[in-house]
């Protein structure tokens, strides 16, 4: 089998072995431990699929039962194929559809005004009680902060919402934008907090109506409201902006655009947080599956082309944090959850064994891509001055402290 032959000149990790469609077994071992995992190809035509498109075609033979995990789960698959990927990256293999992609990344990325809502409404316009199942409770759909590796999610998840708020050093009297404001919980946090006026835009209807129905009944005295629109239509001008996984859905060739609107809206004396997943490496491009299932539009870049862009733009740096590992733990909880509740994603409208096959491959598959491969996520502080925050980070430790209590309490299940 062709597939075999290519694998046992890549595999240095674990083993794998693959059963064909006829019964017969391919025992692929590395040369040093690791997992040891079966799976069965159920068709002819997989393995050649493997073989030419393996990016592509390992999610979407998965999410059609054409593969399955027989010895281990899903996620020991794709750890073996983790801790063999930088070899497989090297390899004629792979390196033909890296070049393919950096060739057609600027029109996979492009995210004009209303392409950007279509692409998003793609992911987040599914139905919402299905996010409920695995994210915590104030659904932050964005990488936690884990100040201790056994802190429960609602636990890291308040920790990332505080440390970002004392990154930002929001007052009273300050108005803030939250660009790309999910289902609202960074911005009704800020203004609970802080008593600032928050404004959050999104282009999600979903994430629009949740955020605003939680606006009306979970904090009526604050002066935060959410807009369904995209940030490159706002015209006031704030004192604070936030963006939090929303930068993913942008694109390369939007950042120059992206960052000079960021100048327009904000104050002289403004600070902006940026918190976005980026990569460790180069400019690439996005893994096919997930552009095509997950995140059409979608990238994460290079800290390069962001600050380039910032540099091109006239905005000051003024703290860069790499968070490493803490999105590995966040998707791993997520994974658990979604797997504890998925009779109950079955039962939701509209969705089926394939689409929860589809979503246990994405969570596993981003989760090993931060454990292994090329992922973190960074956070950028931005301002329009140089002394816009103090000169030490004292402030930010100072900020989180006076924060510290109360944290929610771990859910049961945890």
């Amino acid at each position: 089998m062709l597939l075999a032959k290519i694998l046992r000149g890549l595999l240095r990790t674990g083993t794998l072995t693959i059963v064909d469609a006829t019964g017969q077994q391919h025992r692929i071992g590395g040369i040093a431990p690791g997992p040891d995992v079966t799976i069965r190809l159920h068709d002819h035509k997989t393995p050649w699929r493997l073989a030419l498109s393996p990016r592509l075609a390992i999610g979407e033979a998965y999410m059609d039962g054409r593969l399955t995990v027989e010895d281990g789960r899903l996620t020991d698959f794709l750890d073996l194929l983790g801790s063999n990927m930088a070899a497989m990256e090297r390899s004629w293999w792979l390196t033909w559809s890296f070049r393919v992609q950096l060739v057609t990344r600027w029109l996979q990325q492009r995210n004009p005004i209303g392409r950007a809502q279509r692409n998003v409404a793609h992911h987040y316009d599914l139905n919402g009680a299905l996010y409920d199942l695995f994210l915590d409770r104030d659904r932050q759909y964005s990488c936690a902060y884990f100040t201790s590796p056994d802190a429960s999610l609602e636990v890291a998840q308040a920790a990332k919402k505080r440390h970002i708020l004392a990154k930002l050093q929001v007052a009273p009297d300050h108005k803030v934008l939250d660009i790309g404001s999910g289902w609202g919980g960074l911005g009704l946090y800020i203004a609970r907090e802080s008593g600032a006026d928050v404004t959050g835009v999104t282009l999600s209807s979903e994430q629009h109506t949740v955020s605003t129905r939680r606006a009306e009944t979970e904090a009526p005295g604050a002066r935060v409201r959410f807009k369904l629109q995209d940030y490159r239509l706002e015209t006031e001008r704030y004192d604070r902006i936030v963006s939090v996984g929303m930068f993913e859905h942008v694109g390369a060739a939007h950042y120059d655009e992206y960052f000079t609107k960021v100048r327009e809206l904000l104050a002289d004396d403004g600070v902006m947080v940026l918190h976005a997943i980026g990569r460790m490496e180069p400019p690439g491009g996005t893994n096919p599956w997930i552009r095509k299932y997950i995140f059409p539009g979608g990238y994460t870049p290079a800290l390069s082309e962001v600050l380039a862009s910032i540099e091109r733009v006239g905005l000051w740096v003024t703290d860069i944090e790499i968070l490493r590992l803490h999105y590995a733990q966040t998707l791993r909880h997520w994974l658990d959850r979604f797997r504890r509740n998925r009779d109950e994603v079955k039962r939701l409208a509209g969705l089926d064994e394939r689409f929860c096959r589809m979503w246990e491959f994405y969570l596993a598959a981003c989760e090993m891509s931060f454990r292994h491969m090329n992922q973190m996520v960074f956070q950028i502080q931005i301002a329009k001055c140089l002394n816009a925050v103090p000169l030490t980070r004292d402030y930010m430790y100072e900020g989180e402290r006076a924060r510290a209590l109360p944290l929610p309490l771990p859910l049961a299940a945890e």
